[in-house]
């Protein structure tokens, strides 16, 4: 098998690569090559995969370059996970929503609307790569916003996508933690998008056990309350909110449930993108040492925790035809009843093989109906303005999101962003 990493310079590489050597024999694995536009991140990364394959299996061939085609010839796997602009446009969407008194983020609001039509276009050129050099592969897309670029991608393109998110990973995780049993054991009725999903149910070997877990998140909750002089000091849920809910959200809810708060608290700290810059300087420095053969323990501090997890173990089990269970991004198909069916939502899922075989769930409640329908709304608006270069469908995507400007300001968010994403927003500029 090979594995083909688009935006193999990214500093995630190795947690992948990790991932992917320990379940080498499951993947029957013999190549990995990393593909990015940075041929300077290349000469760190790709060394440095050299050396951790190396130190496991030394029969693994280990590839990196900019020539995308190459890389992905013959995969059987092509994992996504680039950033169309760097970190630089990370940075340029979170003050974009800073800017305007929005909230600015990487994958919702004002900052994940410029992030996917400037990510969309390439990941669509991607596509048509695959179909032309490896139409039986199947495309992992972690590329944020990771829900809307699957969207684009299941709407425009026959390539098989499944969109992948370490969040469920990590909620599946701290719920068996808190339980203290295995995340094997644990299943989730999980509905919702990318970054706006709910677990409405938790069951272990089949026992449900819903009512404890969110009896512990509100003691958590009750407990991270009492704690003084927080470095991060985010606004967090309250026992009221879990009440409210009756679920455990996904975090990026706050954006949305707690949005005053949220925009007080940006007003006094610095953005994302320049701590993770940070955290990324000095990976690379530590990635470029010669000695270095293995995923070091500091990459924890960069996010995306169980990033590899997600991404290996789904190929092992699609490769083994494991018929295990897998939260993904993938077109509704009646999963969950009153959306659309060609609609790209966040479920569960069980792998039979190549098939993706859809666990149906309860319809939404009211409440989690309308903000899903908003969003996806906005989505399907944001797909329609990237593809066809439409500026009104753009304006209308900003009116629509939850946390967008008001009409009267739309235009003017919609110059600045343009302004600074010039050169980089394929037909729309």
């Amino acid at each position: 098998m090979k594995v083909c990493v688009v935006g193999g310079g990214s500093t995630y590489t190795p947690e992948l690569v990790d991932g992917l050597l320990s379940r080498r024999e499951a993947l029957d694995l013999h190549e990995i090559h990393l593909v990015d536009t940075d041929p300077a991140r290349l000469g760190i990364l790709g060394p440095l995969t050299q050396r951790m394959c190396a130190r496991i299996d030394d029969r693994i061939v280990v590839r990196w370059g900019t020539d995308r085609a190459a890389g992905i010839a013959g995969s059987t796997f092509v994992v996504s996970q680039m950033r169309v602009g760097g970190m630089a446009a990370r940075e340029r969407d979170e003050q974009l929503g800073r800017e305007f008194g929005l909230i600015g983020q990487e994958t919702v609001g004002v900052g994940g609307f410029a992030n996917a039509l400037r990510t969309i276009p390439v990941a669509l050129d991607v596509a048509a790569d695959i179909e032309r050099l490896a139409p039986d592969a199947t495309l992992l897309n972690f590329t944020n916003p990771a829900g809307l670029v699957t969207e684009a991608l299941c709407r425009h393109t026959d390539v098989t996508t499944i969109g992948l998110c370490n969040v469920p990973w990590t909620i599946k995780a701290r719920v068996a933690d808190s339980l203290n049993v295995h995340t094997a054991a644990v299943e989730f009725d999980y509905v919702g998008l990318n970054h706006l999903s709910w677990v409405r149910g938790v069951t272990v070997d089949g026992v449900d056990r819903t009512d404890e877990v969110l009896a512990g998140l509100r003691r958590r909750v009750v407990e991270r309350s009492g704690i003084d002089n927080d470095p991060d000091g985010e606004p967090d849920w309250s026992v009221e909110a879990i009440d409210t809910l009756g679920a455990i959200p996904n975090s990026y809810l706050r954006y949305y449930y707690e949005t005053d708060a949220w925009l007080r608290h940006q007003a006094t700290h610095p953005t994302r993108a320049s701590a993770v810059m940070a955290v990324e300087n000095a990976l690379l420095e530590q990635y470029a040492d010669p000695d270095l053969a293995e995923k070091p323990a500091e990459l924890s501090a960069r996010g995306g925790a169980y990033y590899s997890e997600a991404a290996a173990e789904l190929m092992a089990d699609i490769v083994s035809d494991a018929h295990t269970v897998h939260v993904i991004n993938t077109p509704n198909r009646g999963v969950i009843p009153g959306l659309p069916g060609d609609v790209v939502v966040e479920v569960s899922v069980r792998i039979e093989g190549d098939r993706i075989e859809p666990i149906h769930v309860d319809a939404l409640r009211p409440d989690v109906d309308a903000l899903v329908r908003t969003v996806k709304d906005f989505e399907l608006l944001t797909v329609q303005a990237a593809v066809d270069g439409d500026r009104d469908a753009a304006i209308r995507a900003l009116v629509t999101n939850p946390l967008g400007p008001s009409i009267s300001d739309a235009p003017a968010v919609w110059a600045r962003l343009v302004e600074v994403n010039e050169g980089r927003l394929g037909k729309l500029g």
